[in-house]
């Protein structure tokens, strides 16, 4: 049987629960487009000392993928903590910046890492190019690094208007070459769950990508946040996250899965210190995109997240076109 090819877009935890739904779903091609402008933590101080790309996102791309992902988790999210240079690096950012370096390029390290790990599918950096995340607010103000976007200062913050990326030692930023590649020949491309201007947004502001999206035939599925994020998406709904998105790469969205169970108030208060907000899913009636609501929802341990299995239904029936009235 011909293998479905799915590409996903995106960074952070989001691509960690989708990647882990995906690699457990029979008769998928999977590529993973991860986003490069990380600058906080261990993969901050890697990328800043020793000049490399940064390998956070794509460790959690690569065990999410590996067959062996919860023992492979605990020995490469293990952080040092005795040696005085080390302490803070988890030790599979430091592997993946020796094979990099080793093996003559970042890309190379993670094909090498991917290898040991035996991973479902590849996982690919959207750009070789190094280069900072710059968001501009409502008031002129321009905030550089994804790491002080991320994590706002004070209790309150102007709204971002738009972000850009500038690149470091090069007069251009390009997409890596299979990027273009795997975006046009697949036959769906997933974008999300993740932070909306910090993991999601930065893969299409590479040039190339949103272009090879609108050259390819495939279906795009967006799997919406289960909860707003201050200082980002500040009370953001459904609609507001599907339109950045659609306004981003310039065409519509075929399927939005949005989550429908709303977590227990108790957890909710607990997000609501961090100012952040469950977000409602809607319905809409639109001709070129469908709107599903489902359970995707994982609260199990006072940690508002999508629950992987869950996940992993919903996309096998889409995926495989057997999703009711799935006319995508």
């Amino acid at each position: 049987m011909k293998k479905i090819k799915v590409t996903s877009i995106g960074g952070g935890s989001g691509q960690f629960a989708l990647l882990s739904s995906l690699r457990d779903i029979k008769n998928l091609d999977i590529s993973s487009v991860v986003s490069m402008v990380d600058s906080g933590g261990s993969t901050g101080r890697l990328r800043d000392e020793l000049g490399i790309l940064p390998p956070g996102d794509v460790l959690k791309c690569l065990l999410a993928l590996s067959p062996n992902r919860e023992s492979a988790r605990k020995l490469l999210q293990a952080r040092f903590k005795s040696n005085k240079k080390l302490k803070g690096h988890n030790a599979g950012n430091m592997l993946l910046s020796v094979l990099s370096q080793y093996s003559g390029s970042f890309s190379d390290g993670i094909e090498a890492l991917g290898e040991i790990l035996n991973i479902k599918g590849r996982v690919l950096p959207v750009t070789t190019n190094r280069a900072t995340l710059v968001a501009e607010l409502s008031n002129g103000e321009r905030i550089f690094g994804e790491a002080a976007i991320d994590i706002p200062r004070g209790d309150q913050r102007e709204k971002i208007v738009k972000t850009f990326l500038s690149p470091h030692h090069t007069s251009e930023i390009k997409a890596h070459p299979p990027v273009i590649d795997y975006i046009k020949n697949a036959d769906y491309v997933i974008v999300g769950p993740g932070d909306i201007y910090t993991s999601i947004i930065p893969n299409f502001l590479v040039p190339g990508v949103k272009e090879a999206i609108k050259e390819s035939r495939a279906k795009i599925i967006y799997i919406t946040n289960i909860m707003t994020k201050f200082g980002e998406s500040d009370s953001f709904e459904i609609k507001d996250f599907v339109d950045l998105v659609e306004e981003t790469i310039g065409q519509k969205i075929n399927m939005v899965v949005q989550n429908e169970r709303r977590p227990e108030d108790k957890v909710l208060n607990l997000y609501k210190e961090q100012k952040a907000f469950f977000v409602s899913p809607i319905e809409k009636k639109d001709k070129k995109t469908k709107y599903i609501k489902t359970d995707i929802l994982d609260d199990s341990e006072q940690i508002i997240r999508h629950d992987k299995q869950k996940l992993a239904k919903i996309l096998e029936k889409i995926l495989n076109n057997k999703y009711e009235n799935s006319n995508i």
